[in-house]
């Protein structure tokens, strides 16, 4: 029961995972705290923390003051700019124009448009759509993995899970790619805001990791020792069950079940017909 409890644990553990990270915006992150302008053509400057978050489907940029309140005005934003197929970032980035957004969140959005010399919008878009698209690929071949193991077919299940794996690796692949060839310099005074890898990229890699080690093991061990693996999922004990029921069917001799059936023909009760 508590290894059946903790591979249910670990399997919803790592589907979870992989449908999740695909909504996340924390694929990539980066924070600096800053002196700048607050506005367009304005020299009043104002002390904020610039973060900047970005995901498969889009870009999140956070501006928060130190402290919240300055230039009686709560500073405190997290504005979402979009890029996956069949949305317009330029578009979301012009209704930031018009909103009028805090320069600061406006610089750090205009450097992912189409239009930008920083040129990243066109491969982050592609990057995040390959991405999404191999790890819906490994979520389905996890299900068909679960399936696999409730029907107790282990060698399939753990070749299943094997490709679940080289899926998710695969993507983590894709978008570090994309991360480690583009360089787009985004300076607020002496300082630059720099992003790094975020906890969706760390969390899909342990997963990645996860599948591939209990892949790995469930193959080699059926190689190696079928019976120990047969014993770890409880599959002898129902072996042991159905030998059992088979040798007490009717047709043995020495089966119990058959000794209370059987009656001597000398022992059966005689029948008096009374004549009408």
């Amino acid at each position: 029961r508590l290894f059946w409890f903790l591979w249910l644990v670990l399997g919803l553990f790592m589907g979870a995972v992989i449908l999740t990270v695909q909504f996340t915006t924390d694929w990539e992150t980066g924070w600096v705290q800053a002196n700048t302008s607050y506005k367009s053509f304005s020299h009043v400057q104002v002390n904020v923390d610039i973060g900047l978050h970005i995901g498969l489907a889009g870009v999140n940029v956070t501006l928060r003051g130190n402290p919240v309140n300055q230039i009686n005005e709560t500073i405190n934003y997290n504005e979402h700019f979009p890029w996956n197929f069949g949305v317009d970032y330029d578009q979301s980035y012009k209704e930031g124009l018009k909103k009028g957004l805090p320069s600061p969140i406006l610089y750090v959005a205009e450097k992912f448009r189409a239009q930008s010399p920083c040129a990243v919008h066109r491969q982050y878009r592609i990057a995040g759509h390959y991405v999404s698209l191999t790890l819906w690929l490994a979520f389905c071949t996890w299900l068909i993995s679960i399936l696999l193991f409730s029907m107790s077919i282990l060698l399939y299940g753990g070749h299943m899970l094997l490709l679940t794996a080289t899926l998710i690796l695969f993507s983590l692949l894709f978008f570090s790619t994309v991360r480690n060839t583009l360089k787009c310099p985004m300076q607020f005074g002496p300082v630059s805001l720099k992003t790094d890898y975020g906890e969706s990229f760390w969390l899909t890699l342990a997963t990645g990791l996860l599948c591939l080690l209990l892949g790995l093991g469930i193959i080699i061990l059926n190689s190696v020792q079928p019976e120990k693996l047969k014993l770890i999922f409880s599959l002898d004990k129902s072996s042991k069950e159905e030998e059992w029921d088979k040798s007490c069917l009717p047709a043995e001799p020495s089966c119990s079940a058959q000794d209370g059936l059987i009656v001597p023909l000398g022992e059966l009760c005689r029948v008096t017909a009374t004549q009408l």
